[in-house]
């Protein structure tokens, strides 16, 4: 009998094969019910194009779905906010209302909401479908705005092809501003974009684009799906910032919030239709504990043709790239994870599963790939769950990444709680190289999670508050001189031994001083923390500005040469002695994390040839002391038939050593 091919891959799965091939039934199932059995997955959601309101030639057309309503009235600046019966929709039955209305009646930029009445009650609310939001500068009310500017949007470039490694500049449009303001998409172009192109990442993470009404939600409490923030700018902005990313051959995807719903009633879809049921689990299921949010019911059909025809929506209006899914954990189990160590496979697939959560994520990669093959998705998972990021017609979920969220943790801890000296390198190898066999990660030091307040970034961590007055280029001291050393490290050992992708937040690739936290009542509204002090690193006397040389010159060492089509192997892991070195591709990676300690005539096995650095982290243009000397070639000897190199490894640092045949060719 042919086993499963996850099962052929991990055997431990054996005992859950059935289970593994109910998910995919049950996916297939779902599929024929939404597209008839006649029709591919990508014709068949299109509701954005339907519901909301439309232009025709002749006409405007609104449309909403509010099966529990008993009436519904357009109402904004045209009916100067009174209920009007011109302005009433016609019920057109399954659920769907309609109202037609004369060119003349809306203009660009008019402001609208929707009277809903139901059985007992009557309430404003935002359309579900609505693509543009706008907020009153003093009441901060929502509405949704009609937006039929007279010249739309001329693309300029081609998407670029899929990179084969992301490496991803993780970004919030609103905080990149030096300044302490919310910023813009076109200040984000001018200013930012050229920042990573000259970095070298092939990947931007745009966060917080779905509307959201508190700002300082990070962008996690979506309101409005279809509707890019307006807090940062027009539409037509957006679409400039990622054709202008298309231009420099750089690779835009939308980190999206599937996984739940802003609570507010006013604005969101929780309880559109004075029901909470029509895209949402009701009762105490429908209510995340600790998000205060709401969960969807992915086992409704409205629910399954929204979200879908939302993916299809920000991939053809938008041209996104693809998609990192937020919550991936709190989607597919009752308990949303919480508290939960997922130790065994059993959790994997008992009772605690949402199998209607799965389905819809299975649903969503196969229909981004119909709609643009070159699309890619990642997850965010903390559970590990088996097949996430595997192929769909293979019987997994379909994601081409799953974000390797441990090994920031792993970080974290070590710098928090582990002395300098003891250090583990086996397990620093292990944790970076540890992934399911059939998944490729995405891995990171740390993200924006890790610099919210209550948190600390890493340079944070290691130097804290000797950020404020040890950062010249001039001024030396142990504490500074250990952080900007280990931050490099750190940096170069997780994107050497990733297994798919890299990611950086914004500005940490420079060491950004300081936390995250963006205008609440708590700090009176302030924007001083909601910012990124680019002028720090553009200032050639302090050590942001060597730190940020290091960023880009490893980026462009892994852009270079092509290591990541093999996989890691180890060399030396001495604890004792703290030295860690590993062969990747053609390059030799030298790590020695021991605070104190420097090797002469350390004995390294290398395969045949001359070898020469190519990347040292002490080198003086980073911050460091200049303990190699650049010019030397480095020829292996035998030992018992065996060729080796004998290098000098300084303390705390690290080095890359590629043959000389190899960088003749580069040059």
């Amino acid at each position: 009998m042919k086993r499963h091919p996850l099962v052929e891959l991990d055997p431990y799965l054996k005992p859950f094969e059935k289970k593994i091939v109910y998910r995919s039934r049950r996916r297939i199932l779902t599929e024929l019910e939404i597209t008839q059995g006649n029709k591919l997955l990508r014709d068949s959601v299109n509701n954005h194009l339907y519901y909301g309101l439309h232009k025709s030639e002749k006409e405007w057309v609104f449309r909403e779905k509010a099966p529990n309503a008993k009436a519904l009235y357009l109402i904004g600046d045209f009916s100067y906010w009174q209920v009007l019966p011109q302005y009433q929709l016609q019920s057109i039955g399954n659920g769907d209302w309609e109202i037609r209305l004369p060119l003349s009646f809306l203009s660009h930029g008019d402001l609208y909401r929707i009277w809903m009445v139901w059985g007992d009650g009557a309430d404003d609310r935002l359309p579900a479908y609505l693509t543009k939001a706008y907020q009153d500068h003093d009441t901060k009310q929502f509405s949704a705005q009609v937006w039929d500017p007279p010249q739309p949007y001329e693309w300029k470039a081609n998407s670029p092809q899929k990179p084969d490694f992301p490496l991803i500049y993780e970004a919030h449009i609103g905080m990149s501003s030096s300044e302490p303001e919310v910023s813009t998409y076109v200040r984000f172009s001018q200013e930012v974009l050229p920042r990573i192109a000259r970095l070298g990442y092939n990947t931007i993470q745009l966060m917080a684009i779905q509307e959201h009404p508190y700002y300082g939600s990070f962008g996690y409490q979506v309101s409005n799906y279809f509707a890019p923030s307006s807090r940062f700018g027009t539409p037509e902005e957006l679409k400039a910032l990622i054709d202008a990313a298309h231009e420099l051959n750089i690779s835009v995807i939308l980190d999206l919030v599937h996984s739940h719903a802003v609570s507010n009633v006013k604005e969101g879809i929780g309880k559109i239709d004075g029901s909470e049921t029509l895209y949402f689990h009701g009762g105490e299921k429908g209510q995340h504990p600790v998000w205060d949010s709401r969960c969807f019911n992915y086992g409704k059909m409205e629910t399954l043709f929204f979200l879908l025809s939302n993916l299809k929506y920000w991939l053809e209006e938008f041209r996104f790239d693809g998609f990192r899914f937020d919550g991936i954990t709190s989607m597919c189990y009752w308990n949303h994870g919480i508290g939960v160590d997922f130790l065994n496979y059993t959790q994997y697939f008992d009772d605690n599963v949402d199998w209607d959560a799965l389905t819809y994520l299975q649903l969503a990669n196969m229909l981004i790939k119909q709609v643009n093959p070159n699309a890619f998705t990642i997850a965010e998972d903390v559970s590990g769950i088996p097949g996430l990021a595997f192929p769909v017609e293979k019987g997994g979920v379909g994601f081409d990444y799953r974000m390797s969220m441990g090994i920031a943790d792993f970080w974290g801890k070590v710098i928090k709680e582990i002395p300098d000296e003891e250090w583990h390198v086996g397990d620093i190898f292990f944790k970076m190289t540890d992934k399911r066999v059939e998944e490729q990660t995405i891995s990171y030091a740390e993200s924006h999670d890790q610099a919210m307040v209550g948190d600390k970034s890493l340079i944070f961590r290691l130097i804290d508050e000797e950020m404020y007055t040890g950062m010249e280029v001039t001024n030396h001291s142990l504490v500074v001189d250990r952080g900007v050393a280990l931050h490099k490290m750190i940096r170069l050992v997780t994107l050497t031994l990733s297994q798919g992708g890299y990611l950086n937040f914004m500005g940490n690739e420079f060491g950004h001083p300081e936390w995250i936290d963006f205008p609440r009542e708590g700090n009176n509204w302030s924007c001083h923390y909601a910012r990124r002090q680019w002028y720090l690193v553009d200032n050639e006397n302090l050590k942001y500005a060597q730190l940020n040389r290091f960023d880009q010159s490893m980026i462009d060492l892994v852009k270079k040469y092509p290591i990541f089509f093999s996989d890691p192997r180890p060399i030396i892991r001495n604890t004792e002695k703290q030295i860690l070195v590993y062969i990747r591709g053609e390059l030799i990676f030298i790590f020695n994390f021991h605070p104190t300690q420097s090797y002469t005539d350390y004995e390294v096995y290398a395969p045949e040839g001359e070898y020469k650095v190519i990347l040292n982290s002490d080198d003086e243009l980073f911050g460091g002391f200049n303990q190699l000397d650049p010019t030397v070639i480095y020829k292996t000897f035998p030992i018992a038939r065996v060729s080796h190199l004998r290098l000098y490894i300084p303390a705390r640092s690290c080095f890359v050593l590629a043959p000389q045949e190899v960088q003749n060719v580069k040059k």
